[in-house]
C-alpha cells in the first residue's frame, strides 16, 4: 500500500500563556538565528509536557520526537489521556498549526473534525457551509451538489438546512460537520473525540461510515477516542501518546492493553494531584470515599447491594450560584455503562458558599455485574466546566444476589440488571 502520511522527528513547542515568543527581544533573537540557518535558541529551554512535573520553564513540548507512517486505507486509532498531545498532533496533520521541528508529509486531501464548530462559519446556513467546506477541499460546485442530499440525509438536518448553524444544537452541529467531512471525498479523514457529543444512534452510524470509507473506498482514517471498544471495533492499528511522546504503536489489542495498564498505575495518584483534568478550577475534586448502608468505608461493592459514594471537593469562588455534578461509569474498554447526574434528577445545587464540600451519591440497589469499572467525574459551575477528570478512580463490584433467588448471573448476560417480571396468558 502507498504511504499517505509520513511523520519524521515531529515536535511542537508552546510558550505558556502566549502566542509566539511573547517579547520583542525573543522575537529578534529567534529571527537572527533563523536567518543564519541556526536552530531556534528557545527550543532548548522547553521541558517535556509531563503534567506530573510542574516544571519551571515558560516553554513546554506538546509533542516531542514523534515518528510514524500511515498507509492508504488504514484506520489508525490514537489513544492517550487528556493532555497527551493527541489534539495537537491532529491539528498539525490538519494544517491548522505548524510543527516547531520535524517534517509532515501528507498525500491527498484532508477533512478533519477536531472540535465542535471547527470549519463552519456560524453566520452561514447549513447549506452554505456544505458548499464552503467542499470548496476548501478543492471540489467543484457540481461535485458538491452530487453529494448534497446524501450529506443532509446522513446528518438528519433537512428541516434546518437553511438556518444559520449558530442556532444549531451541539449534536446537530457535529452531525452535519461529520456528514460533510465523510461525504465530500477526502483521501484522509481525521476525527477527534467530538463524536461523543452525538447520540448513541448517530455514533453507531458515524463509526459505520468511517469503516465503510476505509474498507470499500480505500480512504485513510485517523480516529481519536477514549472509547476503547470503538477503537477496537474500527481501527486496524493503534498508537498511544503520553506527555507528548509516542509510547506504544502496534496491533489494536496490544495498544489497548498497554493503555489500560498505564491507567491502573494512575489510579494511585491523588485526585488533587491529577494534572490531566479539564476545567476553570472553580471547584476541584480532591478525593472520594466508598461507603455501605451503615456509612462504613468499603473496598468494593456488591451486585444488588447498597451503593454509596462521597465525592470531596474544594470551592475556589465566593459563591456558586449553580453546581451540576455528573458521574460516569465505564467498563474497562471505555463503554459508558451508567450516567448519574444531579441535573437529571432535578437536584442541582445552588448558592454554595462553603470552601469545602462533600457530594453524596447513592443507588439503593446496584445493578452492575461483577467487574472493575472506571469512574469519570464532571462538574459545571454557573454553566462553565469547572473540573472534569477522565477515569478519576476505579471501583470493584463483586457477585451478588440481585434478584434474591440464590442465582449469581454471569457477565455474558449483559452489563447490568433491572427489576422485571414475566406474565403468561394462555387461550
Amino acid at each position: 500500500m502507498n504511504i499517505v502520511i509520513k511523520i519524521e522527528n515531529l515536535s511542537k513547542q508552546y510558550r505558556l500563556g502566549t502566542v509566539g515568543t511573547g517579547t520583542i527581544s525573543h522575537d529578534l533573537n529567534r529571527f537572527w538565528h533563523k536567518v543564519r540557518g541556526k536552530e531556534d535558541p528557545y527550543l532548548k529551554i522547553g521541558e517535556e509536557n509531563n503534567d506530573s512535573n510542574k516544571g519551571s520553564s515558560e516553554y513546554i513540548w506538546a509533542l516531542k520526537d514523534i515518528n510514524f507512517e500511515v498507509k492508504q486505507g488504514e484506520v489508525l486509532g490514537i489513544i492517550g489521556r487528556n493532555g497527551a498531545g493527541k489534539s495537537t498532533l491532529l491539528k498539525i496533520l490538519s494544517r491548522t498549526t505548524a510543527p516547531t521541528i520535524g517534517s509532515v508529509k501528507v498525500k491527498g486531501r484532508v477533512a478533519s473534525l477536531l472540535e465542535v464548530g471547527t470549519g463552519f462559519h456560524p453566520e452561514l446556513s447549513g447549506r452554505e457551509n456544505i458548499f464552503l467546506n467542499g470548496a476548501i477541499l478543492g471540489m467543484t460546485k457540481q461535485e458538491i451538489k452530487k453529494r448534497f442530499d446524501e450529506i443532509v440525509d446522513f446528518a438528519g438536518v433537512e428541516k434546518y438546512i437553511d438556518t444559520p448553524v449558530k442556532r444549531y444544537s451541539s449534536g446537530m452541529y457535529v452531525r452535519l460537520a461529520f456528514g460533510v467531512a465523510a461525504h465530500l471525498e477526502p483521501e484522509i479523514l481525521i476525527v477527534d473525540e467530538v463524536l461523543a457529543v452525538g447520540d448513541a444512534e448517530f455514533q453507531k452510524k458515524a463509526l459505520g461510515k468511517m469503516k465503510d470509507v476505509s474498507t470499500n473506498e480505500g480512504r485513510t482514517v485517523l480516529f481519536v477516542s477514549h472509547n476503547m471498544a470503538a477503537i477496537q471495533n474500527l481501527c486496524t492499528r493503534a498508537m498511544m501518546l503520553e506527555s507528548g511522546k509516542l509510547l506504544f504503536s502496534g496491533q489494536v489489542n496490544d495498544t489497548i492493553t498497554y493503555y489500560l495498564k498505564s491507567a491502573v498505575q494512575r489510579e494511585h495518584t491523588a485526585l488533587l494531584e491529577r494534572k490531566d483534568r479539564i476545567g476553570n478550577g472553580a471547584i476541584l475534586f480532591t478525593g472520594f470515599e466508598l461507603k455501605n448502608s451503615l456509612n462504613e468505608g468499603v473496598n468494593f461493592f456488591q451486585t444488588g447491594g447498597d451503593f454509596m459514594m462521597n465525592i470531596l471537593f474544594n470551592n475556589n469562588v465566593e459563591v456558586i450560584k449553580e453546581l451540576k455534578i455528573a458521574l460516569g461509569i465505564n467498563n474497562y474498554l471505555g463503554d459508558r455503562i451508567l450516567h448519574l447526574s444531579n441535573e437529571m434528577t432535578n437536584h442541582v445545587f445552588r448558592n454554595i458558599t462553603g470552601k469545602q464540600g462533600i457530594i453524596k451519591i447513592t443507588l439503593p440497589k446496584l445493578p452492575l455485574k461483577h467487574g472493575r469499572y472506571a469512574i469519570t467525574l464532571f462538574s459545571t459551575v454557573d454553566g462553565n466546566i469547572a473540573d472534569w477528570i477522565q477515569d478519576a478512580f476505579y471501583i470493584d463490584v463483586e457477585h451478588g444476589d440481585f434478584y434474591k433467588n440464590g442465582i449469581s448471573l454471569s457477565n455474558d448476560q449483559g452489563y447490568f440488571l433491572l427489576e422485571h417480571e414475566f406474565y403468561l396468558t394462555t387461550f
